[in-house]
């Protein structure tokens, strides 16, 4: 048995409210609603249970017959029909309400077990509000894509799987370094918690609990379509937020730098506006006030020319003047073309201490770790290494003591 208990690191002293409420919500449902219901049988004269038996009855595999569909039939059964979503007979409020019903306790068990675990970290990187709004969006995105597979049917699909898939999307790209808590069980041989990078963790559970199961069409009840529906949404969130470092991009004057395409030459055949040397000047004779002025009239060509150790310092003085979306733009461009290792250490390290300035050290923790997979320099080793130990990755109390984890 190998069963995730627990992610490290996380944000010391922080409280998912949300995550916790969301929590709190599918269990109240399951007490109040499903465990009451699925213990209480139906009026098959009931014309609500007569539609539910004729539209069912149709897609029930041979070996049960109709007599014993209907002696089976559960007053949680026909709520579940009324209420998750039926692809053949969509609906706004079904597609919201579907996210809160589940098809039983080890269904709940296993869906809660992977919020409280992931979604946290996201819930503060996102905000209490965007988490929510992310959460809802990636699970009727999820809804969608089961939905268009399925066709017409109209059998209801229920459970928060697609929202957690789109919680496990985001996390895969917003803490790739981070290590994930699996209690193994091999018994007798073995029994003990080990550490599993988050990467691959995640791409097991997309590629072989969905994407192989669902391409072969193995038969079970789980919506493989939805789970991978959510984690993709998941994925494209996170890809979007990291572009605008998780704010309203305009809030920075710089934020469209390098976005004009190459500017077309003057009848001379000089280049117009500033120029990449015009930058490089500024840069050698140490005037952030006109570099910054030169850079914002570059286009993309030039900027992708930038060397990474020009780009270090430019994003240094980008964020110093308030511009911590231009700078990450600028850092994460470098990250993307080749370069020295060594200066791809100081990117790292420079975008490591960026989010420690900003309050997020588990993102930090990700670019700080990768400076050491770019042969940096006994300076930047060093100096990540002291911002790790601000960290205090392993020193917080556990995850159910207030949010920090061991």
């Amino acid at each position: 048995m190998f069963l995730p208990i627990g992610d490290t690191p996380n944000q010391p002293g922080f409280i998912p409210w949300m995550t916790w409420l969301l929590i709190a919500a599918n269990v109240a449902v399951y007490l109040l609603i499903t465990v009451p219901l699925a213990s209480k049988g139906v009026d098959v004269n009931d014309p609500r249970v007569q539609e539910f038996i004729r539209l069912i009855a149709p897609t029930l595999p041979p070996s049960l017959t109709l007599p014993q569909f209907i002696s089976q039939i559960t007053a949680y059964d026909l709520f579940t029909f009324m209420h998750g979503y039926k692809p053949g007979a969509p609906s706004l409020a079904d597609l919201f309400s579907a996210m809160f019903l589940h098809g039983g306790f080890l269904h709940l068990f296993g869906n809660m077990l992977f919020l409280w675990i992931y979604g946290d970290n996201i819930e503060y990187r996102l905000g209490r509000i965007g988490f929510l709004a992310a959460y809802l969006f990636t699970g009727a995105a999820a809804t969608l894509v089961f939905a268009f597979f399925a066709g017409y049917s109209l059998t209801p699909l229920v459970g928060a799987s697609g929202a957690i898939s789109g919680v496990l999307g985001m996390y895969f790209i917003l803490f790739p370094k981070n290590r994930i808590k699996v209690f193994v069980l091999l018994f007798p041989f073995f029994m003990n918690m080990i550490l599993v990078p988050a990467r691959v963790v995640l791409a097991l559970f997309i590629i072989i609990d969905n994407l192989l199961p669902w391409v072969a069409g193995a038969p079970t009840g789980v919506a493989y379509g939805a789970h991978i529906g959510g984690f993709f949404a998941g994925l494209a969130i996170a890809w979007a937020g990291e572009q605008v470092v998780w704010q309203r991009p305009w809030k920075d004057g710089y934020w469209r730098m390098g976005l004009r395409p190459a500017r077309r030459p003057s009848p001379d055949g000089a280049a117009p506006g500033a120029s990449l040397d015009d930058l490089r000047a500024a840069l050698r004779q140490d005037a952030p006030a006109k570099a910054l002025e030169t850079i914002a009239r570059l286009d993309r060509s030039a900027i992708a020319a930038l060397e990474p150790a020009e780009c270090v310092t430019l994003a240094g003085w980008l964020e110093e003047s308030g511009h911590p979306i231009a700078a990450t733009h600028l850092l994460r461009g470098c990250l993307t073309r080749r370069g020295p290792a060594q200066d791809l250490a100081d990117v790292y390290l420079m975008l490591g201490l960026m989010r420690l300035r900003q309050g997020q050290p588990t993102a930090a923790y990700q670019h700080l770790l990768s400076v050491f997979d770019h042969n940096p320099s006994e300076q930047t080793r060093t100096r990540a290494r002291e911002a790790l130990d601000r960290i205090h990755v392993y020193g917080g109390a556990g995850k159910g003591r207030g949010g920090a984890d061991s």
